[in-house]
């Protein structure tokens, strides 16, 4: 017996006992014990003395402010936008409808669009709780520390991250090795403004020291800004001659975080799941034919997190004794950002325009699925002789 329903039987029988007399009252204790188990000398404390009844709130019923024509949008709007949290998404929400509706994916009536527009991250949260889904399983690091020029690389911490102008990025691989790290396989290298959050993801074949600066050659031509800073963790890909020469000869100031301290490059290490992990998973790919896969998957997965992408960056941090109170800024897309940068020359924004009215962020995403699904169907497989045709 629950109990709410001892409670209530306490409050039926205890008129009945106190009024009773003799055997009556016998009889009405020894049934109360048997059916809630209670020492006798504690039942009947109870029965002549019942606690007071609980006052019970009158539930008066409500219309539903939100009808489910409203949640269902909402969770096609929540897919379409990465199943991002509600924080990003709401943010994002009248850009994102806006696109939708250009390009003839999304028709809403009037009261559907502002109800949504109208919403909070909480209720979005409430909304949007029955399709969310769970999170994936955490995969190994491949960063193994290197041992040259360590003198020469500036140390740099997650403090030190001041600047305010576009071109200052940092830079991590992650390996797609699946649950081994023996032999090779292909590596994702991520490159993530600090100042607009605008994200660049590069397959790489392996993670030599060749492939990495050539891949960071490659990222400047397509980077909407000019490249003015690295920052990279301490592993050899990055800390070698190579890479060192490259920016001195291109201007481009480098520095490393402290060893063993993730959260000093903390922007890029979000992306890796976020951008990497969420997307393309945590198995093992090698060979030529799932190098190819990853650089097709990786070509829209750029337009559609840059430009329809809401990211939050901290504005404030207090610490109040043991708590740490922080504060945010409005969710915006790094396009957005980027057009607020006064630092942004006004023929790339012009660029960035053009290029935004034509993208269809429903067409995108499932560009970004059919990439995936071609992709997924190569986890796992080997073939030797692809894998040493790779470009290096």
């Amino acid at each position: 017996m629950s109990t709410r329903s001892k409670r209530e039987l306490v409050v039926s029988v205890s008129p009945r006992y106190v009024t009773a007399t003799g055997a009556d009252k016998q009889r009405i204790l020894d049934e109360f014990v048997a059916s809630t188990r209670y020492h006798r000398k504690y039942a009947i404390a109870l029965l002549n003395h019942p606690p007071p009844p609980r006052h019970q709130s009158i539930k008066r019923p409500r219309a539903k402010t939100y009808p489910p024509a409203v949640q269902r949008v909402l969770a096609q709007l929540w897919v379409i936008a990465g199943r991002v949290c509600s924080k990003r998404l709401v943010p994002g929400l009248p850009a994102l409808i806006d696109a939708l509706e250009r390009h003839g994916e999304l028709v809403l009536d009037t009261p559907t669009r502002h109800l949504l527009l109208a919403l909070s991250p909480a209720t979005a949260d409430r909304l949007l709780a029955p399709t969310r889904r769970a999170t994936l399983p955490r995969g190994r690091t491949t960063t193994k520390p290197g041992s040259l020029l360590k003198h020469q690389i500036p140390i740099r911490t997650f403090s030190d991250w001041d600047d305010t102008r576009p071109g200052f990025l940092e830079i991590d691989l992650v390996g797609h090795g699946g649950e081994s790290t023996s032999g090779e396989y292909l590596y994702s290298l991520v490159l993530t403004d600090i100042a607009t959050q605008w994200t660049e993801c590069v397959a790489l074949p392996n993670r030599g020291e060749a492939a990495v600066c050539a891949a960071i050659a490659d990222s400047r031509m397509v980077l909407p800004m000019p490249m003015r800073g690295l920052d990279s963790d301490n592993g050899g890909e990055f800390i070698n001659h190579l890479l060192v020469r490259y920016c001195t000869r291109e201007k481009i100031t480098f520095t490393r975080c402290r060893p063993y301290k993730k959260n000093d490059q903390c922007h890029v290490e979000q992306k890796n799941y976020t951008l990497v992990r969420q997307v393309v998973g945590y198995d093992r790919y090698e060979g030529k034919a799932a190098y190819a896969a990853l650089q097709r998957l990786y070509t829209p997965l750029r337009l559609y997190t840059n430009y329809f992408q809401p990211s939050l960056r901290l504005v404030e941090k207090i610490r109040d004794g043991a708590k740490v109170h922080k504060r945010y800024d409005k969710g915006q897309t790094p396009y957005q950002r980027l057009l607020e940068a006064p630092e942004v020359d006004d023929t790339v924004k012009r660029y960035l325009r053009g290029e935004y009215e034509m993208l269809n962020p429903a067409a995108l995403r499932r560009e970004i699925e059919a990439a995936q699904e071609a992709l997924w169907r190569l986890a796992g497989v080997r073939n030797i002789r692809e894998a040493t045709t790779l470009p290096e």
